[in-house]
Formats: structure tokens, C-alpha cells, sequence
């Protein structure tokens, strides 16, 4: 601008200068010193200007300004509500997946899109799109990202950000300070923070480097180390940036010994060291304290825990402090079902989860059904001198009526085993038992069908072991499973005389296309040393049902009486196949195909197999599938149902 001053007053090059800054000019050189008459009305803003003597122009008279022309391409030009696309140019050879994933999400143009919108919420929508774009092109490294909006006029209007991201930024200098106190582990702490010379200036990737350092160094051996947060200075001329972090590790540690901060109300110190997966003397490792806590709460005992490092009763070493607050410990459950060839079924259990503690646990469980009435005391304690080891004595008295036998059997039995679960997955499982056991049978003769009975005492050591390749309990889609069950028992009826009770079991899954999976099972037993006959036919194998070959009543295959009821055998042959179809959302679709055999001998010859087919429905909780199978015999014996129906939860193997 220029200005200069004449005989005619005060000239202007600039008439925006002209409306602002001349009455504030001509105010400080020629203040007013009248005093306000108190009978002129107040100033209307909506009134015309006063005139300025000597000025050299007059003030522009807007109500005849020509309307100011509107630009095809802005938002202004649009009239009414209209519905819109948008698109963004610019950024294809420069956005990662998060960056594009993050806009997707926090995008008001796409929240709104294909919904009516004014040219008033176009212009918002692409402003605010166009500073979140900006914002996200900066977390990434383009500190001089610049972005701008436009709207393509169409029927349907299309609102287009054009963004410039400019140089991408990277780091002149890296610095850890301090690091260098952890002595050998400096190194494995410098690659845990990930963050380079030469990298880009990323917010993601710093933030992610000083949390991995963080938790490595925790998990390395030093409790109480700070890490301080990164500090980026950027250089815009040179595009570059550095960055500087303190790091004070502190001394390295060993674990020492647990110490309880809220009394022994739940567990002490000694079943909470069972527990753990660390033990005094080892390196201390932040990582073993998250599983420790998830273990803890696992047990069902505990509402809440606080587990936290602090200084050791010895030197060098960090005890745990273990705070614990009570869950109730009180559960009581109930159940209804109804089974083809099982009958209808209640039951109902009362537990205390720790009764005799530390874990003891005292359930008593009752069962009463068309076909079963049962009354059982169970003792369980849960992690029992170990992680994961489960000790278990029961009293069990039951009535069992199925087609095959009726058995009326007092028994009792115990165990300790090596158990997975849905938190802590593991590959090999095992059990060591003993059961004792008195059981009145009822069967008939299987050359006349007349009936008999029979009272029978069985001593039974069982054992199994089993590895679990799968990815998942419940459902799993890859990976195979493999079982062994080893039961050498003695039976006392009339004489006394000895066999063993054999089980395989394999499975196997194979993802085949997104969304399926081909799963298949087999499953072989046998047992030696004894004819069919002189086994309780509670103890013999059978076969049908939802966990065997599906489209058969509940233990309705293989030989039978002439009564034609089934009557067990020694050896068992049996495979599944089926393809489980992801349909839509949390649903699925299964078709199946299965076989199976019971023989007398005690080798199965693989003839004579039994072919059930169906289709099932999946639904996919958040605990697991929820199933449904349909099935039907393909080459049924007399007798057998033309369709069965079973339902359950968890994948049928």
C-alpha cells in the first residue's frame, strides 16, 4: 500500500485499508473533544455511514454492490440438501494402511455419506476432514502436509480433498541415554526400541519403540527402571528431526519371595509361589507377574489382585507383593436336557470353591432323569502342589438304565491330573487314577435274550495322555490332537480275573478357504485279556450319538441281542469327516459324514461299519460354538431312527 498526503486530504491505494483503518487513523490525529448530547439516538449499526470530509473518496454504498460472483467448484454453490460422494487425491503413494484405516474411521464426510447435506455441512465436513488428514500425514512423518477442499458440481456433488504431503521427515539422531547402565543388555535394549537413525519421523513407531522398551526392560531383570518419553525436535529447514530419551534402569534383580498384603483370607504366599512360573533366584521378569495375575483370577476365588514388585528382604532381589480380594465362594448350577436313548435329565450341584483351603473345594451333585438318577461327593483341589494339577476323590452312587444294560453301581475313585482350559491352552495333558467300584448289572443272555443279573467288584488304575497341536479348546481350525487312554483293571464275579481297556483318539484340522475348515477324527479301541461276555457291560465300548456316529439313537450300534437291543462289545472303530462353513455373522453351516463299528472280537476288522450323514448349525459365541447336528442313518439295521437330533456346546470333536 502507499499513501500520501495533499491538498485534497488523504489518498489511498488500498480500498480494503480504506474501510478499517481510516477511521482509526483520523481518530488518533484528530480526536473529538464534544461532549455526547444526550438526545441523539444510539448509533444504528444497520444505518448508512457518516460521511468523512476531506477524505478524497466516499465510503462504498454495499446495498448496491454487485453480488460477488460464487466459483463452481465450492460448496457455496450448492442450493438445498443433497446427498454427496467425496474422494481424496493426493496421498496413494504415501499412506499406509493405518493411516488410510484411521481416516476411514474418524471421517465425518464418510460418517455422513450418502445422507442429504447443505452446502453450509459440505464446507464443515471437508474442513474438518481436511485438518484430520493434515493431522495424520504429520503422525506419519510429512510435517509439511497441506490439504485443501473443493466440490465437483453434479446431480450428486463430489467433495474432493487435494492433498500435498510433502517431504517425508526422517530422524538425523537417535539417543537413549543411559541405556548403557544395563551393562550386556544395552544392546538387546537398543534393538527393543526399534527407533533408527534415518527412519521417518513416525508418532506411531516411537510410541511403540518406548513401549517395547519398557516392557523389555522390565522383562530383563530390572524392576524399578524409568524410562522417560521421547523428545522430538524438528528441523524444518533440513527436514530432518531428532529425538532424545532417558533411560535410568537401575539395578538388576532376582525374584525373591512372595509376600501376602491382605491376610490368608483367599490363599497364602505358599499356594500363591505353586502358582507362579517363577521361583526365587531367577532373573526377574515383569512378564511372569501379568501371567501370575491372570492365573490368580482364574481360580474363581478372587474378585481383584494387586501384584506389584517391591524391595527385597535380601540384596539384589524383589519381592511380590500379593494383595487378593475374596470372591464369593459359593456356586450353585443347574441344568435341564433331554437326550435320544439318554432320556430327560435334571440336574442341579451345590459347590464350595474353598472349603478346605487352599483351593479345596466341596461339591455335592445330584442327578435325576428318566433313564439316570444319581448322588455324588466330589473333593477337588485345584493347583495342588503345582500350576495346573488337579487332585480329585469322589463318592458316587448312581442308578444308569440304557438299552443295552441297567447298572446300579457304588464307586469310588480319585485322581491327579495335569488339566488345560480356555486361559492357559496347553500341549500335553496327562491323569493318574484309581477307582473302586461294586455295580449290579442287569443284561440277558445273548444265545436266548432271557434276563439276568449280575453283581460285579472292579478295581481300575486308568491313565491317559494327551498333546494338543490345535489353536484353539473349543473351536479349532488348524492343527491335530492325539490321546491315549491305558485302564488295566481286575473284575471279581463268581472268579476273579484281569484285562485292559484301550483308547485312541485323533483328530486333525485344515483350514481349506476363507471361512472353512476340513476337520476329521478317529478314534480305535480294544480290550484285552477277558471275552465280552465276562466284562460288566457297563465297562464295554459302544457306539452312536452325537459324540460318535451321528444319525444313531445313543449307544445303538453294534451287535445285539435277540431282543434287539444292543449289547457292547470289545473293540471299537470309528471316523468322522465334516466341513465347517462360516455362513454369515456368528453362524455356520457343518455337513457330516460318519462311521463306525462295535466287534466282539478284540480287534476291530473295520466291517461292517454303520454311515451316518447330516448338517449341522454353528452359532459362534464369545465362549464357543453353539451346535446343532441333524443326522440320519444311511444304511440303517432294524430298529435304528430315520433322523436324530443332537445339541451341545463346543464342536462335536
Amino acid at each position: 500500500m502507499s499513501l500520501s498526503v495533499g491538498r485534497r486530504g488523504v489518498s489511498l491505494a488500498a480500498a480494503g485499508f480504506l474501510c478499517v483503518a481510516c477511521p482509526r487513523a483520523m481518530a488518533q490525529v484528530r480526536p473529538s473533544t464534544e461532549q455526547a448530547d444526550p438526545k441523539v439516538s444510539p448509533l444504528d449499526p444497520q444505518s448508512p455511514l457518516a460521511p468523512l470530509p476531506g477524505l478524497g473518496v466516499d465510503w462504498p454504498d454495499l446495498s448496491k454492490a454487485p453480488p460477488e460472483p460464487v466459483a463452481a467448484d465450492t460448496p457455496t454453490a450448492l442450493t438445498g440438501d443433497t446427498r454427496y460422494d467425496f474422494r481424496v487425491d493426493g496421498i496413494d503413494d504415501v499412506a499406509s494402511s493405518l493411516l488410510s484405516d484411521r481416516f476411514a474411521q474418524l471421517s465425518t464426510l464418510k460418517a455422513n455419506v450418502g445422507q442429504p447435506a447443505n452446502a453450509a455441512q459440505l464446507d464443515r465436513r471437508a474442513r474438518e476432514d481436511a485438518t484430520l488428514l493434515t493431522t495424520l500425514l504429520r503422525a506419519e512423518g510429512y510435517y509439511d502436509a497441506h490439504v485443501t477442499t473443493r466440490v465437483e458440481p453434479a446431480a450428486r456433488p463430489l467433495v474432493v480433498l487435494d492433498a500435498e504431503p510433502g517431504q517425508l521427515y526422517t530422524f538425523a539422531g537417535v539417543n537413549v541415554a543411559g541405556v548403557e547402565a544395563a551393562g550386556a543388555k544395552a544392546t538387546t535394549l537398543r534393538r527393543a526400541f526399534g527407533v533408527n537413525p534415518g527412519d521417518a519421523v513416525n508418532s506411531d513407531a516411537v510410541v511403540a519403540g518406548a513401549t517395547s522398551l519398557r516392557t523389555t526392560i522390565n522383562d530383563r531383570g530390572f524392576p524399578f527402571a524409568v524410562v522417560g518419553d521421547p523428545q522430538i525436535v524438528v528441523d524444518r529447514a533440513a527436514h530432518t528431526a531428532t529425538l532424545d530419551m532417558a533411560v535410568v534402569p537401575g539395578a538388576e534383580r532376582r525374584f525373591g519371595k512372595i509376600v501376602m498384603t491382605s491376610g490368608d483370607k483367599v490363599f497364602g504366599a505358599k499356594h500363591v509361589q505353586d502358582i507362579a512360573r517363577f521361583v526365587p533366584g531367577q532373573t526377574y521378569d515383569a512378564s511372569a507377574l501379568v501371567d501370575l495375575r491372570r492365573a490368580v483370577i482364574q481360580t474363581g476365588l478372587v474378585s481383584s489382585t494387586k501384584i506389584e514388585p517391591v524391595e527385597g528382604s535380601e540384596p539384589g532381589t524383589v519381592d511380590i507383593a500379593v494383595g487378593l480380594e475374596p470372591a464369593p465362594p459359593h456356586t450353585i448350577a443347574g441344568e435341564l436336557g433331554y437326550g435320544t436313548g439318554e432320556g430327560a435329565r435334571a440336574e442341579v450341584s451345590w459347590t464350595h470353591r474353598n472349603l478346605f483351603p487352599p483351593e479345596g473345594a466341596l461339591t455335592l451333585r445330584g442327578v435325576l432323569g428318566t433313564e439316570e438318577q444319581l448322588a455324588s461327593v466330589i473333593f477337588r483341589r485345584n493347583n495342588f502342589e503345582g500350576r495346573d494339577r488337579v487332585l480329585t476323590f469322589q463318592a458316587v452312587a448312581s442308578n444308569l438304565k440304557r438299552t443295552a444294560y441297567q447298572a446300579r453301581t457304588v464307586s469310588l475313585s480319585g485322581s491327579l491330573e495335569r488339566q488345560t482350559n480356555i486361559f492357559f491352552q496347553k500341549k500335553w495333558t496327562w491323569s493318574l487314577g484309581g477307582e473302586l467300584a461294586a455295580s449290579d448289572e442287569r443284561d440277558v443272555i445273548v444265545t436266548t435274550g432271557a434276563p439276568r443279573r449280575r453283581t460285579y467288584f472292579i478295581a481300575a488304575l486308568p491313565t491317559t495322555l494327551s498333546y494338543d497341536g490345535s489353536n484353539d479348546l473349543l473351536n479349532p481350525t488348524r492343527g491335530f490332537r492325539l490321546s491315549g487312554r491305558f485302564s488295566p483293571e481286575a473284575s471279581l464275579e463268581g472268579s476273579i480275573f484281569g484285562y485292559a481297556k484301550i483308547q485312541i483318539d485323533a483328530s486333525a484340522y485344515q483350514p481349506i478357504t476363507t471361512g472353512a475348515v476340513l476337520a476329521g477324527r478317529i478314534r480305535l479301541g480294544t480290550i484285552a485279556g477277558a471275552p465280552r461276555d465276562a466284562v460288566a457291560p457297563s465297562r464295554r465300548f459302544y457306539a452312536g450319538g452325537g459324540a460318535s456316529v451321528r444319525g444313531y439313537g445313543y449307544q445303538d450300534i453294534g451287535p445285539r441281542d435277540p431282543n434287539n437291543d444292543p449289547i457292547g462289545g470289545r473293540s471299537l472303530a470309528e471316523f468322522s469327516l465334516e466341513a465347517r462353513v462360516k455362513a454369515f455373522g456368528h453362524f455356520g453351516v457343518v455337513p457330516f459324514f460318519d462311521g463306525g463299528n462295535i466287534y466282539t472280537g478284540g480287534i476291530p476288522t473295520l466291517g461292517g461299519m454303520r454311515y451316518g450323514t447330516g448338517i449341522g448349525v454353528r452359532y459362534y459365541s464369545n465362549f464357543g460354538p453353539i451346535r446343532i447336528d441333524v443326522g440320519t442313518p444311511v444304511n440303517p439295521a432294524k430298529g435304528d431312527p430315520r433322523v436324530a437330533v443332537y445339541v451341545s456346546l463346543g464342536q462335536a470333536f
